[in-house]
């Protein structure tokens, strides 16, 4: 069981953010990857939807012997992650909004935090639940990002037209927080341009917190790989893998081996 791999799903390319920051502290764990390039984005989907989507993918991944599941999917987490956990009680299930929401509290000093994402994870309000459980007297201050996803996805990550959305979104920040989670795997990749936006804000980016988290949790349950140095990726995605493969390097910051089709699972 130790030297199973870890498997980790995302709507599409954002989640391999996720990936690179546990193969930096996770370096002896295999992974396996599924991104739902057929189906994303998850942000602007139903709830019922987004369930269906990510019980099927557990299911996959359990199937091949995921000892560990990551959603690292801030919609996902925020519509289905109690409900994964729910449903498949033998493996630790972890979802990146509680790890991100810690992280943030401890950062900031003014007790002020913003929160960017997807339409369905800030309507869905799990970050204000979550910074409020950590401390009530945070104020959370959200905003829905929904061109930001299919710009990282196009990898248009710089130049006039992101700075110009970048712009547009988070002018209303501005001297009103000091700290801001990027509720969306797929944002760490605008990072340079948010932060050259709005300066004097710390950003909170959730994938190396749940990478620690994960690693507490492998910790805890006995269930630290003991091959050294194996950290094997293998990436599964439901269209268009060339794409996956070509724009997955920008995420990883190195090549990924071709990733398998699944279109029937």
């Amino acid at each position: 069981m130790k030297n199973k791999p870890i498997g980790v799903f995302d709507s599409g390319l954002g989640g391999l953010t996720v990936v690179k920051a546990l193969k930096e502290i996770l370096p002896n764990e295999s992974i396996l990857y599924f991104g739902d390039t057929a189906r994303l984005p998850y942000g602007v989907k139903s709830r019922d939807l987004i369930i269906q989507y990510s019980m099927q993918i557990a299911n996959f991944l359990i199937k091949n012997d995921a000892k560990m599941i990551i959603v690292a999917c801030n919609t996902a987490t925020a519509m289905a992650l109690e409900v994964l956990k729910n449903n498949f009680k033998d493996i630790p299930i972890i979802g990146v909004i509680e790890p991100g929401s810690i992280q943030a509290s401890l950062d900031s000093k003014s007790k002020k935090i913003g929160v960017i994402g997807t339409v369905a994870t800030i309507n869905s309000k799990a970050y204000d639940i979550a910074l409020n459980l950590v401390d009530k007297e945070i104020q959370v201050f959200s905003k829905e990002c929904p061109l930001f996803v299919p710009f990282v996805e196009e990898g248009m990550v710089e130049g006039e037209a992101i700075n110009l959305i970048v712009e547009h979104y988070l002018s209303s920040f501005k001297n009103n927080i000091d700290t801001m989670i990027l509720g969306c795997t797929h944002y760490p990749l605008l990072k340079p341009v948010i932060k050259d936006f709005v300066k004097d804000i710390n950003l909170v980016d959730s994938a190396s917190a749940i990478a620690t988290h994960a690693k507490s949790i492998l910790i805890k349950k006995s269930l630290m790989s003991e091959v050294v140095n194996s950290n094997e990726l293998e990436c599964f995605v439901t269209d268009l893998p060339r794409k996956f493969e070509k724009l997955g390097e920008i995420f990883l910051g190195e090549t990924i081996k071709q990733p398998q089709l699944i279109d029937d699972f």
